[in-house]
């Protein structure tokens, strides 16, 4: 806009002082054009300038290894099976719901099954014609054979009535298995309990098509119980075969049970990333239900390590890590670091964080690496 302004104040003067009108304006009009131009270059880069973010902190402690770990988890059944249908088929009764105790060989569901009562007096049919067949067979086979020995016949034809009875028993035979198999589809129809025990979830209705194999009901059975936990580090659970671990409620610590580690899951879940255990219970109370929640009280791991609020963890690539402040600049530093472990309202830091740095324990999800910031009210 300005390089055409002058194109066109340029051309201008020349026009007026070829006439001889500018000579007596030509010192207003000088000072006109570059107060004009001056005002056209002038700085428009300049943004505003942006607070900086008020944040809360607190010093980071001594590392310490005292203390207790708390793990919450829930009751379950030692034994759980998922029933289904063996085969595809449309639910024509279901016959339990959630809580509902089961015995053993008691119907659970059934499904429709016209078309199997069909294909069973289809085999059995077939079987009854396979064995008149076998016995007509057998008659010609023994007139055979005593034709034989007098000459009254000829020896292809004692084999070839051999053939035939032999051929009339394969099909019997034949016939007979398929009149089991068509019985075993027929009582497929009907889904029975393996085992006495309690129905804990129901994943069908009654008029769904459901495919072979496909869960019907949960059953919980036997007494059995297990208390369930997921901790972020294995090696927190004493592993010895004698160990004896005291199992409380969560919602009231005075009903307590003793158990037994039962075993600890091999690898990592993929997407918590914490191990299962399962500790069995001796002798559990009734208050103890299954789907109760409970907690494990259990020591501190002897490794020292740093505790701040929860509030305090971010990510960065993926890894845990913290918003540290440089009290000189004013300036944040995201720092990865090593969790020892956490609870609900804490974790624990191992490495990455020294004492008496300033973290940023509020907001985090906000704040940028670099990012200008004050503390705020509440700061520690």
């Amino acid at each position: 806009m300005t390089a055409t302004f002058t194109d066109y104040a340029r051309h201008g003067v020349r026009h007026l002082c070829a006439a001889g009108r500018l000579l007596p304006f030509l010192p207003a009009a000088c000072l006109l054009i570059v107060v004009v131009v001056l005002a056209g270059c002038g700085d428009k880069s300049r943004q505003p300038v942006v607070p900086a973010r008020p944040v809360r902190v607190v010093i980071a402690p001594l590392p310490s290894a005292s203390g207790t770990v708390i793990q919450t988890g829930e009751i379950r059944a030692r034994e759980e099976v998922a029933l289904g249908f063996r085969l595809d088929g449309r639910i024509l009764t279901r016959q339990v719901d959630v809580g509902d105790r089961v015995a053993a060989g008691q119907i659970v569901a059934t499904q429709e099954s016209a078309t199997r009562r069909n294909q069973l007096n289809s085999a059995q049919a077939e079987l009854d014609s396979a064995r008149a067949a076998e016995q007509l067979a057998a008659l010609n086979l023994r007139r055979m054979k005593l034709l034989m020995p007098g000459g009254a016949i000829a020896r292809t034809q004692l084999d070839s009535a051999q053939s035939d009875w032999q051929a009339a028993r394969a099909r019997r035979q034949s016939s007979e298995d398929a009149l089991k198999n068509a019985r075993e589809n027929l009582s497929w129809a009907q889904l029975t309990a393996p085992a006495d025990g309690v129905v804990t979830q129901v994943s069908a209705s009654v008029g769904q098509v459901v495919s072979a194999g496909q869960q019907i009901v949960t059953l919980a059975s036997g007494g059995g119980r297990d208390a369930v936990f997921d901790v972020a580090d294995p090696q927190a659970i004493p592993a010895q075969a004698g160990a004896v671990f005291s199992v409380s409620l969560l919602s009231g610590s005075s009903v307590i049970a003793p158990g037994h580690l039962r075993d600890i899951s091999p690898q990592a879940d993929p997407q918590t990333r914490t191990w299962r255990v399962r500790i069995t219970l001796d002798n559990p109370p009734p208050a103890m239900a299954l789907g109760a929640s409970i907690q494990l009280i259990l020591p501190a791991s002897g490794q020292t390590a740093i505790a701040l609020p929860a509030s305090a963890l971010t990510r960065a690539g993926g890894q845990p890590a913290i918003f540290i402040v440089n009290t000189k600049t004013l300036t944040l530093h995201l720092q990865p670091v090593v969790l020892a472990r956490y609870s609900t309202k804490e974790i624990f830091i191992s490495a990455g964080l020294s004492p008496g740095e300033t973290v940023v324990i509020a907001g985090v999800s906000k704040l940028r690496n670099g990012e200008k910031v004050t503390l705020g009210e509440g700061s520690e």
